[in-house]
């Protein structure tokens, strides 16, 4: 009997603590999906008022955005890899950042959900994303550099954007006679955005920005070097940013710069005499760097599906349109351009132009030492007045260093 009333009793006091249990039960709340970007103001608008609240409506989920540029995303996603704790669940980074997250391992390997990219994203988008044949990266926001222009003042003086090289100096040295000053900029700041102007000079001239001292990267340099004189004195303060500045208040009757341009110049600046084409030719071809944000999933994130939910949605012809429309953002889509308005179109028609001949700059562990050697001999040849063979040499000795020390 004494065994019974023991069963009994325990019975009853299991029973007991499972009702306690299910009446202080609560329904789980909302699943909080944590994503990185490095956006503009204007960007994060969009994104949190047109983007984001439909996802979270029909995902009952609650995004969490915070902006990490994307030089800080990988020291960032090692510290909490390390610490055994990953709380971010999605980045979107840089095109041009992408090796070594995925040599460090800190990006899941994505390829059996390929077929969730839909078949209107553009083709060459998808590569970007590939490393040794796996894909690590979803395509999400392709940019590419266009070229303003001052359609009133280059009328003013009988000018059209040029077509090429030749036309190009010619029109940078017309102006400077004309203004007194120079009118053409190029981003002269030494850094990233040189870089991709870099580029698109070499490879226009035929050359390999990764060997610098070949055929065509000694034509590019020796023309940057003529063309220096009769450039705008603020091509040394132009970057992505302040050069849609340059073009408005007019210190910069020419210049190249991402389309985001287009809404922050002509929309909210006024600035409807500056129009846009899709760039000039090199001696041996059209080239443009293909830059912009890929997405990828954190190792060890804990809301990956939910994760894999919102890259269709950031991938969905209604997101592109909506990017496309409201931030002058280039679409990952062949069909996204619906909802542009009729002023935007010649600025996406040079977006489009430019896009064919887009390239993306190749994905390197050592891309910093590369990055550095090329703005480093701008610098010595178009400012110091070096010898520009001589000069491209050095650097070619310190990019094949900095490969050699990257396969060890």
């Amino acid at each position: 009997m004494n065994y019974k009333k023991i069963t009994v009793l325990l019975l009853s006091f299991i029973m007991a603590l499972s009702l306690f249990a299910g009446c202080g039960k609560k329904e789980s709340g909302p699943a909080t999906l944590r994503i990185t970007m490095g956006l503009g103001e204007e960007e994060w608008k969009v994104m949190r008022e047109d983007v984001f609240p439909a996802f979270e409506k029909a995902n009952n989920c609650k995004i969490e955005a915070v902006q990490i540029e994307a030089s800080d995303v990988v020291k960032k996603l090692e510290a909490m890899k390390q610490a055994n704790k990953m709380d971010i669940d999605l980045i979107a980074q840089d095109n041009m950042a992408l090796a070594p997250l995925v040599d460090k391992g800190l990006v899941e390997d994505i390829s059996e959900f390929k077929n969730k990219i839909p078949s209107e994203i553009i083709p060459s988008l998808i590569s970007v994303g590939e490393f040794d044949g796996k894909l690590y990266f979803f395509p999400f926001r392709p940019n590419v550099e266009i070229n303003f222009y001052n359609e009133a003042k280059l009328n003013q003086y009988g000018l059209k954007p040029p077509a090429n090289w030749d036309e190009l100096f010619n029109l940078a040295k017309t102006l400077k006679e004309k203004e007194g000053v120079g009118k053409v900029g190029i981003k002269a700041v030494f850094d990233g955005n040189t870089t991709v102007q870099l580029f698109e000079f070499i490879r226009q001239a035929g050359g390999d920005p990764l060997v610098l001292n070949d055929e065509g990267s000694v034509r590019a340099y020796t023309f940057l070097k003529e063309l220096w004189p009769y450039l705008s004195f603020d091509s040394l303060k132009a970057d992505w940013n302040t050069t849609n500045r340059f073009l408005a208040e007019e210190s910069m009757y020419l210049a190249a710069n991402w389309p985001f341009g287009v809404n922050v110049i002509v929309k909210d600046g006024g600035k409807k005499e500056i129009k846009a084409y899709g760039g000039f030719s090199g001696p041996v071809k059209a080239s443009k760097v293909l830059g912009g944000d890929v997405l990828g999933i954190p190792k060890g994130s804990p809301n990956k599906e939910l994760a894999l939910k919102f890259i269709e949605y950031l991938m969905s012809k209604d997101v592109q349109e909506t990017l496309a429309s409201k931030l002058a953002w280039p679409s990952a889509r062949t069909d996204a351009y619906a909802k542009v308005e009729d002023w935007q179109k010649p600025y996406f028609d040079a977006i489009n132009e430019a896009m064919k001949v887009a390239q993306p700059r190749p994905n390197l562990v050592y891309w910093a030492d590369v990055d550095k050697a090329l703005n480093d001999a701008l610098k010595e040849i178009v400012v110091d007045g070096k010898d520009v063979k001589a000069t491209l040499d050095k650097y070619h000795q310190k990019i094949e260093e900095a490969k050699q020390n990257s396969s060890k």
